[in-house]
């Protein structure tokens, strides 16, 4: 027999055996717990069975899942052993770091499988001459937009710069008033385009570029996994959300990002870079398929859920509707006063694949709509193999559009391109076609030439299977 899985060793034996049986029910072909048993597995680890001659071998089962790791989280399924770029570093006790002046570019989720964060556990063994908070902050405190300021870090006496919105010229300035000869960076990131942390990434690397500076990145898995989905950002819609040509879920670690930008854009070109690779992660794992602990990367991004469908329930930052900010679980719930039950019902008539949605009624405590109730959805994803979230973000879109008080969030502080969405989705397009009256099928097609342009160009830099 044959047993696809992830990593499952199963042993073949003679058809003919007399007693086959797993945890004392026969399981061979004609044993009467051969049903149970084989859905029992199915169920729990997600196995499929592509054939079904001879018997399995229940030790072999139990302990030869090779990289497995039994981990307690999700129905106790099992998760791949991975280790992250900072596993790998902590290992050779920073070996490649020591007798430099190091600057390190990090946020509460540069932790190890134990939970040690890459600051605490360098700074009595290496030069650390600055840290460097991006958005929310080296300690992760501050809400959307917000930062917590330079200071002086109260475990270890080391100097943050707040980094948030820096400029290419002000990361500059703190290099060098830092005195870095080599940056470190290890942030996990979401892989949406418009999570910034992708982008403190890029502004410290080019002017890392500029100072002659090494660039250091720390890998770590993508927890959406690694396809790519959604429009480009066009040039003239670059942003604090998204300054360079990607797609919306670029389905890329920061590691590859990292070499992207080195060997497509100018401003990078020439950095001296290295990346230090995960082991153990494929690209179609998420996070709840490895043992890499998860870390709120952000106040408003509490677990991988959230991560999976961000990339499309985050363009709703871009409307008049609550984005979930201000519940328990944000951007899985999205309403509005002025939404109903019949959007979800629309919403479930679509039969969009690997997605449920779930009538649901909020009441956000900060952010839009403080203190009245939302009428909206739970966005439940149920296979996320096949979940598409940039286009389930359209299609909710789409929907909530036909309500009369809909409307589309504008800044007053950039007159020439108001709409926050059009920053989002990377230029006028979604909106537009929207506000038309497009149907599903014609707003993502816009996008299909330009994704698989982009899927083209990205494979050279792609590090994992």
């Amino acid at each position: 027999m044959a047993l696809v899985s992830a990593g499952w060793q199963l042993n073949r034996r003679a058809a003919g055996a007399r007693r086959p049986d797993l945890f004392g029910l026969r399981v061979g072909r004609g044993g009467p717990g051969c049903k149970v048993i084989w859905k029992i597995i199915f169920l729990t680890y997600g196995a499929c069975v592509t054939s079904f001659q001879g018997m399995v071998d229940r030790r072999t089962l139990l302990t030869g899942a090779g990289g497995m790791a039994m981990g307690g989280g999700e129905h106790d399924r099992p998760k791949w052993k991975v280790e992250t770029g900072l596993d790998r570093l902590v290992a050779t006790n920073f070996a490649a770091l020591r007798g430099r002046r190091v600057g390190v570019i990090s946020n509460p989720t540069g932790v190890d499988r134990q939970y040690r964060h890459l600051v605490d556990l360098m700074h009595h063994n290496v030069d650390i001459t600055g840290v460097f908070g991006p958005e929310h902050g080296f300690r992760g405190s501050a809400q959307a937009g917000g930062s917590e300021g330079t200071g002086i870090d109260a475990r270890t006496g080391l100097t943050v710069y707040d980094a948030y919105g820096a400029s290419q010229a002000k990361w500059q300035e703190m290099f060098t008033r830092a005195d870095i000869e080599l940056v470190v960076f290890d942030i996990q990131d979401v892989g949406a385009r418009f999570y910034t942390y992708i982008w403190t990434m890029f502004d410290s690397m080019v002017a890392a570029n500029a100072l002659g500076l090494k660039y250091v990145v720390l890998d770590r898995p993508n927890p959406t996994g690694g396809r790519a989905r959604g429009p480009v950002l066009q040039t003239a819609f670059a942003s604090g959300v998204g300054k360079k040509e990607i797609v919306q879920q670029h389905g890329m670690t920061v590691g590859e990002l990292a070499r992207f930008y080195r060997g497509e854009f100018a401003e990078t070109s020439g950095i001296e870079l290295e990346v230090v690779n995960c082991r153990g992660w494929r690209r179609g794992m998420i996070a709840r398929d490895t043992d890499v602990p998860w870390v709120m990367p952000s106040p408003n991004m509490p677990t991988p859920d959230t991560a999976l469908v961000y990339p499309g329930t985050g363009m709703f930052e871009g409307t008049f509707a609550s984005e979930g900010r201000g519940t328990t679980r944000p951007f899985e719930l999205v309403g509005a006063p002025g939404l109903d039950h019949h959007w979800c019902d629309r919403l479930n008539a679509y039969r969009l694949e690997g997605i449920e949605f779930r009538e649901a009624y909020f009441t956000p405590t900060f952010n839009k709509h403080t203190g009245v109730l939302c009428a909206g959805v739970e966005v439940k994803v149920v296979d996320p193999a096949h979940f598409d979230a940039v286009k389930t973000g359209a299609a909710m879109l789409i929907e909530a559009r036909r309500y009369p008080g809909f409307t589309w969030r504008q800044d007053s502080w950039d007159p020439v391109r108001p709409h926050w969405i059009d920053k989002l989705t990377g230029s006028t397009r979604l909106r537009t076609m929207i506000d038309a009256g497009a149907g599903l099928a014609d707003v993502t097609g816009a996008w299909a030439d330009e994704l698989a342009a982009f899927d083209a160009r990205r494979r050279r830099y792609l590090q994992y299977q």
